[in-house]
């Protein structure tokens, strides 16, 4: 068993928690507690489900007051590039998470897709312990000054476009393939569901993505899947 002193992490964004075993857990990957039963904290993934719920208001909200002249469908297209997974694990790459993830031995091995998103899950669940342990205000700043970067980038690189649309265009385009798209899991009581979806060219699985609909989760997975292929223009 390793035991992460998270302190550094805390100097670096300047949030330090009152209740040290709660950042802790937000970090604990349920494969880490499968390894080691021991441990009592818990993983994440009650408090990932929080910190997406939070996650989506401030960056709802956050739009909302940036564009008064935007239509719903608009924002709703500039919020589902923002809350993509591929960015949220960059963002959580880049302030540094990946060294701090508890996780299996087999797990921790896997650089790939799966860490993608054990990173995009542990960022929304830091941001759930942020908003238990330090409040609403403290859990808008770290979106502000993290993810909401991000957004020049989605508007410049036209990254809210259908996605859907677009990726079919160039799968057409250069691999003569139409995309086809599978619930990969779902879970969540009947009002508030969570999809996990995959999109496919042939047996080739080029993109996963999650939403609290189907067909936002289709789009999160269209908009990984161009972005793995660098089909950006």
């Amino acid at each position: 068993m390793t035991k992460i002193n998270f302190t550094t992490f805390e100097e670096k964004t300047g949030i330090v928690f009152n209740e040290k075993r709660l950042l802790e857990k937000s970090f604990t990957h349920r494969s880490y507690i499968n390894e080691n039963p021991e441990i009592k904290t818990g993983h994440n993934e009650r408090l990932e489900f929080l910190g997406d719920a939070v996650l989506e208001l401030i960056t709802t909200y956050h739009l909302f007051r940036l564009f008064p002249d935007k239509a719903e469908g608009e924002l709703t297209a500039y919020r589902s590039a923002l809350v993509n997974a591929i960015i949220i694990a960059e963002v959580a790459q880049e302030i540094g998470m990946n060294e701090y993830l508890l996780l299996s031995k087999g797990e921790s091995k896997d650089m790939g897709k799966a860490r993608t998103y054990i990173l995009a899950n542990t960022y929304e669940a830091y941001l759930g312990a942020v908003y238990i342990d330090l409040g609403y205000d403290v859990a808008k700043q770290f979106v502000l000054d993290t993810l909401l970067p991000k957004l020049d980038v989605i508007i410049k690189d036209k990254l809210w476009r259908d996605a859907k649309s677009l990726i079919q265009e160039k799968a057409q385009e250069h691999h003569s393939v139409t995309p086809s798209y599978t619930v990969m899991s779902e879970s969540g009581p009947d009002h508030d569901k969570a999809f996990v979806v995959g999109v496919y060219f042939g047996k080739e699985l080029v993109g996963t993505g999650k939403g609290k609909s189907k067909q936002e989760a289709e789009q999160a997975a269209a908009r990984a899947a161009i972005t793995e292929k660098g089909w950006l223009d």
